[in-house]
């Protein structure tokens, strides 16, 4: 089973894994002297990476190809896996020949899966190694428009962990839809679509609460305030929220709720709070008097308006790495329960 199991596999794992290596090796090649110059420039390193673009494509590069692998892993490989040979009838003959369904199940699966979630580790222990600079650098307070704290969604599922869970979770579903629906075009755009789904809503829905944030309130100053959220006409805008800053460098701020001395979150501010911003959003309005801004939030102050804010800090990054990717391996072992389970019961 084992070599049968290769033969079958080959193609797309030399395909995949081609790519994967290139890329590794290239970050491998550049990586010394990324973090050399991180060491000699010091403070200055991220302000200096403008002048040499080919470390924002490898960046970019790095973040794309991560978030790619799991999505073509359980489209390509999970998917097709059992579909194609219960859509051509190929299964009978090797359960006629003294194979059992499970060993059978267990060899395909086994193999594929594991090369799946090796390379994928392969790749991200790579960037992750790579970008380290990169990350220390942000995690230290150097300003970068280009460059994200590697607790930011975007970044920290292109790092550590959590790539080879999602993997392991792609190719146990495209397996066990494969074997729902007995089509490979049809599981493969099932998977698809339910992979991309997952990585786009999991820093919504299920990351904030995978472990107990920290919050803080916060009272409104000029200084902390980073954001007005306005509406209505330019003439008479109507303050809806405020953003404010954590204060804590690196940290990902995933709720933001201005609340009033009750603690309860409001809809829109007082008419006169908009005078805490710099300028009236109206055209060629005047720049606010720092009198006049600090008279505002003083205001804000006594009559109890304060920011409520939650976030996970940086150091927090390994831990929520563990407790996500250890959530998406649950989710593949009973994805992959059920595909044994299904092969035994329902399958002829």
């Amino acid at each position: 089973m084992i070599w049968l199991t290769w033969r079958q596999f080959r193609v797309q794992l030399l395909v995949v894994a081609t790519v994967i290596l290139a890329a590794a090796i290239f970050l491998a090649a550049t990586g010394p002297g990324l973090l050399d110059d991180s060491r000699t420039l010091a403070d200055n390193f991220i302000s200096s990476l403008p002048s040499h673009p080919i470390q924002m494509w490898l960046y970019r590069i790095g973040l794309i190809l991560l978030y790619a692998v799991p999505p073509v892993i359980g489209a390509f490989w999970g998917a097709p896996l059992v579909a194609r040979e219960l859509e051509s009838g190929t299964h009978r003959l090797v359960w006629g020949q003294s194979i059992s369904r499970t060993r059978w199940l267990a060899a395909k699966v086994g193999i594929t899966g594991l090369a799946a979630m090796a390379i994928t580790g392969l790749l991200s222990l790579a960037v992750t190694w790579w970008s380290d600079p990169i990350d220390d650098a942000i995690n230290a307070g150097q300003d970068s428009n280009d460059y994200l704290p590697r607790m930011f969604p975007p970044t920290f599922a292109a790092r550590g962990l959590v790539p080879v869970g999602y993997a392991a979770f792609a190719f146990a579903l495209g397996v066990a839809v494969g074997l729902a629906v007995r089509r490979t075009v049809v599981g493969l755009a099932v998977t698809l679509t339910v992979v991309i789904l997952v990585q786009v809503f999991t820093p919504v829905f299920l990351r904030p609460h995978l472990m107990a944030p920290t919050e803080q309130n916060i009272i409104l100053t000029k200084d902390n305030v980073r954001g007005f959220m306005m509406s209505g006409d330019q003439s008479s805008p109507t303050l809806k929220q405020l953003e404010v800053a954590s204060g804590s460098v690196g940290a990902w701020k995933f709720a933001d709720k201005t609340v009033d001395k009750a603690g309860q979150e409001i809809s829109t501010l007082p008419g006169w709070a908009v005078k805490c911003a710099p300028r009236d959003p109206s055209p060629n309005a005047p720049v606010r008097s720092p009198e006049e801004q600090d008279a505002c939030y003083q205001r804000l102050a006594d009559e109890g308006y304060h920011q409520h804010i939650k976030y996970f800090a940086a150091d927090k990054f390994w831990a929520l790495q563990w407790r996500e990717f250890g959530f998406f391996m649950l989710l593949a072992l009973l994805l992959s329960g059920f595909s044994f389970w299904r092969i035994r019961r329902d399958l002829s």
